[in-house]
């Protein structure tokens, strides 16, 4: 139910209270009884439901014709909000002295098979057909032999908890069917991607996208089914602790509960957990798969890093060389320009001061000089790059 159904029960809860003239709930009630003219009414809120108990005494000579929501008031009945998941009638009248056959079960049941047996170490006997009436009920009828006013109330809860949570469980079952084709074609698509990524030479980021793809699908299916499927659980584990409460004996000819939900109901439930553990296994197959691609894709893209750095490698050493050749012809420019200046100032010196200086030969003697003086400036500049580039710690910076 979502919480504007809830909302919406609870104000008819607290409007039927009205009707009948009987004590209203609390604001934050989860449970409620009332007892009004001989009709006892039991609410309870569940996790995702709410469970509705009539009961009236006496015995009608139609049995479960005399339905105890015939006495409630139609307009509210019809004004409840959330969809009917369980409706079922249950009838507790005095055992006979012996156990009814087949026959004697007819007007209660009519023709369809009976299931049920001794319950409550021969306490009481059970019968129902597990099938929906005309009425829109299923119909349980208790034969008491020697059952307590509590151990009665207990037996009647036992029964309508294996009715209403076998339904529940069952909701799955739509969800399963829809997904079996489904699942099937995830199962095919996955296969083929990885016959795919076997093959060389496949495009590995086109596969990458299409395995991404299935996985996005996949995580969403499971994602809408996983809270039904743990609820489904849930709900089968109370069925089978239900059943067992009982405490069964076989009665002749009758097949007993137990063995019915084993039969008809323990199969859907296999169906449910075998889909669950499809998704499941598949999931784990397409991350298992992308893990795989994925390292692949890494290691290509690690072997073009590669590449990519000795192709840089071979450009750094490229410019390397040209930049050596430069700082050749940078020097011999730097001696032309700097012999030209020392031939400038001897010519200068010797008109000023009259000196006798061969300008020749002071530039013959300035070149060497010059020479050793710009090839100690390179590299020292040389020096103080790669002391720079190297970092504090002496390493290699970027």
């Amino acid at each position: 139910m979502t919480v504007e159904e809830r909302t919406s029960e609870f104000e008819q809860l607290c409007r039927l209270a009205a009707l009948l003239g009987v004590r209203a709930p609390g604001t934050n009630a989860v449970h409620w009884s009332a007892d009004s003219k001989g009709l006892q009414i039991r609410w309870e809120r569940h996790g995702e439901f709410s469970s509705w108990q009539f009961q009236v005494p006496g015995e009608s000579s139609a049995p479960f014709s005399d339905s105890p929501i015939a006495r409630l008031p139609s307009a509210w009945l019809a004004s409840l909000p959330g969809r009917t998941i369980v409706a079922a009638h249950a009838l507790l009248l005095r055992a006979p002295a012996v156990i009814p056959d087949t026959a004697g079960m007819r007007p209660y049941f009519g023709n369809q098979p009976l299931v049920g047996g001794e319950v409550g170490g021969g306490a009481a006997w059970v019968f129902t057909d597990f099938k929906v009436h005309p009425d829109g009920f299923s119909r349980f009828l208790i034969l008491d032999r020697s059952l307590t006013e509590r151990q009665a109330g207990r037996t009647l809860q036992r029964l309508f908890e294996i009715e209403t949570y076998r339904m529940l469980a069952l909701l799955a079952l739509p969800i399963t069917r829809r997904l079996w084709p489904v699942v099937g074609d995830m199962e095919h698509t996955l296969a083929a991607l990885t016959g795919e990524i076997a093959v060389q030479g496949a495009s590995d980021e086109r596969l990458l996208g299409k395995l991404t793809k299935l996985a996005a699908q996949l995580e969403h299916e499971f994602a809408q089914v996983q809270m039904r499927f743990a609820a489904t659980r849930a709900y089968r584990d109370i069925v089978a602790a239900r059943t067992g409460e009982l405490r069964e004996n076989r009665v002749p000819g009758i097949q007993t509960i137990g063995e019915f939900l084993t039969r008809r109901f323990g199969p859907a439930m296999a169906t449910i957990a075998s889909m669950e553990r499809r998704l499941q296994t598949l999931s784990e197959r397409v991350a298992q798969v992308s893990s795989l691609l994925s390292t692949r894709v890494d290691i290509t893209r690690e072997a073009q890093s590669q590449e990519l750095l000795a192709s840089l490698n071979r450009r750094a050493e490229v410019q390397l060389h040209l930049q050596q050749a430069v700082e050749g012809l940078s020097i011999a420019a730097i001696v032309y320009y700097a012999a030209g200046l020392v031939a400038y100032l001897a010519k200068s010196l010797k008109s000023i001061s009259g000196m006798k200086i061969d300008v020749d030969a002071t530039v013959g003697v300035a070149i060497p000089v010059i020479i050793v003086i710009s090839v100690w400036a390179m590299r020292r500049a040389h020096q103080r790059v790669s002391h720079l580039a190297r970092g504090p710690d002496g390493t290699t910076q970027g």
